[in-house]
């Protein structure tokens, strides 16, 4: 099969929301939903096969069972599945936090760190999020602001508006504000250092766990990267390359491509309906699916209404 659709795995920290069930159709089994891990292969939320003869299977028994040639050899450079696809649901503020890097990752908790992306597909009016610092500062100036709570007056606070990208270089503090949706292509890591949480319990009552020690250790303290884009690309890095699609279904209502072997093509659809064909095979996709062509599966095309974001792997 060249075409997957997937069906995600849900989480319900407890900043989520409902408006990935409201407005997007994903299944909730407690009172909120915060993430749909949309395409993954992390034990952590596993995606699964929607139709044809491997429905039901995680993503992972997929490739395992057809072989590593379905990712393209884009991939063979990855020992696991590259990258994580969520949506992420921001009813309340998200903690302060930070990723780390592939070496101290690896080291320190056997699993790859996290550089990700951000398209924000929806904000409040008023809605914020933090990326990096104002300016540059030092590891004793860090380390005494959290214990003093005042490290909020020395991060970067940036309005967000729709269609805002934003590039999080592992090493990058940052956090999501209130009343955001989120598309997020990430590296295949869990890894989260939590610097702030506003003083919040989780279920069991207790405050939940920081990770002080290991965010001074990884942290760039000074401003963010601006971005990670290169043109004609919304992000590119050695992890994953974005694209960014819009099919009005008027002026634009059909694109044409090519899927080689060189990677597969994941799309995530942000708003709007229509089919995606592939070697003969056809499949309908609405607001909120996660959709998957195998490496090598040549010409496709996506017609109808259509905002999406398009991810490969570069070379």
């Amino acid at each position: 099969m060249a075409i997957l659709k997937l069906k995600p795995s849900g989480k319900d920290y407890i900043w989520g929301g409902h408006k990935l069930v409201d407005n997007y159709g994903k299944e909730m089994t407690g009172d909120r939903l915060a993430e749909t891990w949309e395409l993954s292969c992390h034990p952590d939320g596993p995606s699964f096969v929607a139709n044809g003869e491997d429905a039901g299977k995680t993503l992972r028994q997929y490739i395992e069972e057809h072989g590593k040639k379905v990712l393209g050899t884009n991939c063979e450079r990855f020992e696991d599945f590259p990258i994580l696809t969520k949506f992420i649901d921001a009813q309340d503020n998200l903690s302060i936090q930070v990723h780390p890097d592939n070496e101290y990752a690896l080291k320190n908790e056997g699993q790859y760190g996290k550089t990700e992306m951000w398209y924000v597909v929806d904000a409040e009016e008023g809605a914020y999020l933090y990326h990096g610092f104002k300016k540059e500062i030092s590891k004793d100036e860090f380390a005494k602001r959290i214990e003093e709570d005042t490290l909020l007056e020395v991060l970067n606070k940036v309005p967000v508006h729709k269609g805002d990208v934003f590039f999080i270089e592992a090493g990058t503090i940052h956090a999501i504000g209130k009343g955001l949706i989120i598309a997020e292509i990430q590296q295949n890591s869990n890894v989260t250092y939590r610097v702030y949480d506003y003083g919040r319990v989780g279920k069991d009552g207790k405050k939940r766990e920081l990770h002080i020690e290991k965010a001074l250790d990884v942290t760039n303290r000074g401003p963010a990267k601006k971005d990670g884009s290169h043109y004609p690309h919304i992000a590119d890095c050695d992890y994953f390359t974005v694209d960014k699609l819009n099919l009005d279904g008027t002026t634009f209502n059909k694109l044409e491509g090519t899927v080689s072997e060189k990677s597969f093509l994941s799309i995530l659809v942000l708003d709007g309906e229509g089919t995606i064909t592939s070697n003969g095979e056809s499949v309908s996709y609405k607001k909120g699916d996660s959709i998957f062509l195998t490496a090598g599966s040549g010409e496709y095309s996506i017609e109808g209404v259509c905002d999406a974001l398009l991810t490969t792997i570069r070379e």
